[in-house]
């Protein structure tokens, strides 16, 4: 390969490609139209590469809150042919990947309501490239089945060796009625078949187990890793996971059980990806409160190595790439995500091609055809929402194919900057700050401090379309990474951001006085604002000092923590939530509902009413307290819309009532 001929063509390309930077967009166009372009969806939101490298796939919206399926045939005409679409609101077109040059197989996610809860269910189709022979992957359940089944299935394999057009993929068995009857099913639990696109027919590779979660196979097809995590006699969903392999000789299934010399990181081992020619499985496992990349040996001996590890922040990202899901390095986020690759050409490829593109952006490789000659790429920046690029590694061309949000082409985006701030005990809490466009050494401006949802996650160097919405309308932003985020290790993250809410909520406020005390915010125009649980932070702050932020905003909020809890019951991993949560006075103190009383400031809300996440009750509940409280509330529901609020005309109202109501509220 020709690192010197891939950089060379890297920089033509995009000097082709880069558009002139504009001198809108930079906070001076009105509210309606900043929320029209940040609000719109990405205009690509999977893309696929086939086998032979010849031809792609990708997904694009379709209307409001559907999709539409495209193929380009690059070695024909040119221009994307839309073969399939999507405008059923509760069912998403969630992603597609070539079985073979001809075929594709989608997956959807859909969501069903029923009396006592929405349940969540999956569909998988096989169509052809053409748009063509559209045939139901998933097995259907037949009159006698005892309960629904959910689970549509999830492909292990693309490519199972010596099985030409066969592709390996899950199954849910559901036990059926019929007592007296041979034709009756018997068999429960998640299994494994292979199955052909052509002809939908069939062979069991795993028998059902009604106590599997999860299998690996590894790069020719062959299942190798089984995950157990049996239900009890409620129908709870364990705890802790067990987990089983088998040699490459065998068809027995073999306990991973820790080793003997006292080192239990198994107890917390997290299998991922199986390397065939190694014959390890790679996998996470806890090495000094810090999570690491690990290899188990697959060969009955119980070897296991640490590949990859840090003492600052937890690698929490395996990378593969291609049909064989061939796994190439490790990733972690210090100030901005790194990648460590495994494979020194991919290393090499990866560094010349930052270097090459205009602003180093972030590199990923996300599709390779089946020899991995040809390489799907993404490259993305805090101020650039993504380009996607197709390198021939044999000639070293790197073509640009679609921006990911063209919508936003041409824009010029406020840079996010790495900071720390110091808590109210001491403690320094890594954030991003974002300055609005020509003010990036502004004093006294409005500020909206934003923490992320989770608390099991974190805020990360790059691009956010809210963040980039509020800076383009003069407001700072910072993102702080509070006690209680994911990726810090295991003190870090402590006992999560509900059973320690007071120390994850205080560092959310100290954020916000942190801005006030660098002479960043006006303290009479700070507001918070958040999604999920950065929505619960924003409104708990309230609890903690109601006269910090001026405005709140809180969309799809956690507002009762036993309110929580009580929606998981009717589930598997009720069990699960329930521990998350916990007991004592942290849960009432904890539950901005329970606690209106104590708000100040106004507050805007947002749920969808198709929300499995945090169900649409929660915020009714907000909105009816701070009412009964005399509070001032403003509430704003989404029909047939999931947390995510994936519809661009739900999105883009959402921003403009929130640029309103900041407006308003900081009396800018």
């Amino acid at each position: 390969m020709r690192i010197r001929g891939a950089m060379a063509a890297a920089a033509a390309a995009m000097a082709i490609a880069a558009p002139a930077v504009a001198e809108s967009g930079t906070g001076a166009e009105s509210g309606e139209e900043a929320a029209r372009l940040f609000g719109a969806r990405q205009s690509v939101e999977y893309l696929s590469l086939s086998p032979s490298g010849t031809k792609i796939a990708y997904i694009a919206p379709h209307r409001d809150s559907g999709e539409i399926l495209y193929v380009v045939d690059l070695e024909g005409d040119p221009m994307p042919r839309a073969i399939a679409s999507n405008s059923e609101p509760k069912l998403d077109l969630h992603r597609c990947d070539w079985a073979t040059d001809d075929r594709l197989v989608c997956r959807f996610y859909g969501i069903a309501e029923r009396t006592e809860a929405m349940v969540g269910f999956t569909r998988m189709i096989a169509i052809g490239a053409d748009g063509s022979d559209v045939d139901l992957l998933s097995r259907s359940n037949s009159w006698r089945a005892l309960g629904p089944r959910q689970d549509g299935g999830t492909i292990l394999a693309l490519d199972v060796e010596g099985s030409e057009d066969k592709i390996l993929m899950t199954r849910q068995w559901v036990e059926e009625s019929g007592a007296d009857t041979r034709l009756a099913n018997r068999d429960g639990g998640l299994g494994v078949e292979e199955v052909d696109i052509h002809t939908q027919s069939r062979r069991r590779v795993e028998r059902p187990d009604d106590g599997a979660a999860r299998y690996i196979a590894d790069e020719n097809g062959r299942v190798r890793i089984k995950v157990r995590r049996p239900l009890d006699s409620l129908g709870r969903m364990a705890e802790s996971a067990s987990y089983y392999y088998r040699t490459r000789d065998s068809d027995s299934w073999e306990r991973l059980d820790p080793p003997t010399d006292g080192d239990d990181f198994f107890a917390e081992f997290y299998p991922v990806a199986v390397d065939t020619a190694k014959d390890v499985v790679y996998g996470f496992g806890e090495v000094d409160g810090y999570d690491a990349v690990f290899t188990v040996a697959l060969d009955g001996s119980g070897r296991r190595e640490k590949v990859l590890g840090r003492s600052d922040v937890d690698v929490d990202q395996l990378i593969t790439i291609g049909r064989r899901n061939r796994v190439v390095g490790a990733s972690y986020a210090t100030e901005k995500r790194e990648v460590v690759y495994f494979d020194p050409e991919l290393a090499a490829l990866a560094g010349s091609l930052s270097a090459a593109l205009p602003g180093e952006p972030l590199i990923d490789i996300i599709d390779a055809n089946a020899d991995e000659s040809k390489l799907m790429i993404v490259a993305s920046s805090d101020v650039d929402p993504g380009m996607s690029y197709l390198l021939d590694r044999a000639t070293g061309q790197l073509n640009p194919i679609l921006p990911l949000r063209e919508q936003l082409d041409g824009r010029t985006m406020a840079t996010m900057s790495h900071v720390r701030f110091p808590a109210a005990d001491g403690t320094m809490i890594p954030g991003y700050l974002t300055m609005p466009v020509g003010a990036e050494d502004g004093r006294d401006l409005p500020a909206v401090v934003l923490p992320h949802g989770g608390p099991g996650a974190r805020d990360e160097w790059g691009f956010d379309w809210i963040v980039q919405f509020l800076a383009a309308r003069g407001y700072a932003v910072l993102q702080p990474n509070f006690r209680g985020s994911a990726g810090y290790g295991s003190a870090w993250f402590g006992r999560n951001g509900f059973q320690a809410w007071e120390t994850a909520v205080g560092d959310v406020n100290d954020a916000g006085r942190w801005l006030v005390a660098e002479g960043i915010a006006d303290p009479d125009r700070l507001a918070i604002a958040g999604w999920s649980y950065g929505g619960y932070a924003a409104l708990q702050s309230q609890v903690l000092d109601p006269a910090l932020y001026k405005a709140v905003v809180a969309i799809a909020p956690v507002t009762d923590l036993d309110q929580l809890r009580e929606e998981s019951r009717a589930f598997t991993n009720y069990g699960i939530v329930d521990a998350f949560i916990g007991n004592g006075p942290h849960v009432r103190a904890g539950s901005p509902a329970l606690n209106a009383e104590r708000f100040a400031a106004p507050v805007l809300l947002f749920h969808g009413t198709l929300d499995q996440n945090v169900g649409v009750r929660q915020s009714r509940r907000m909105a009816d307290r701070l009412e009964d409280a005399g509070k001032t509330v403003t509430y704003i529901e989404f029909d047939d819309l999931a947390h995510s609020l994936v519809a661009s005309s739900a999105r883009q109202r959402m921003l403009r009532e929130i640029d309103a109501f900041l407006a308003a509220s900081l009396e800018r």
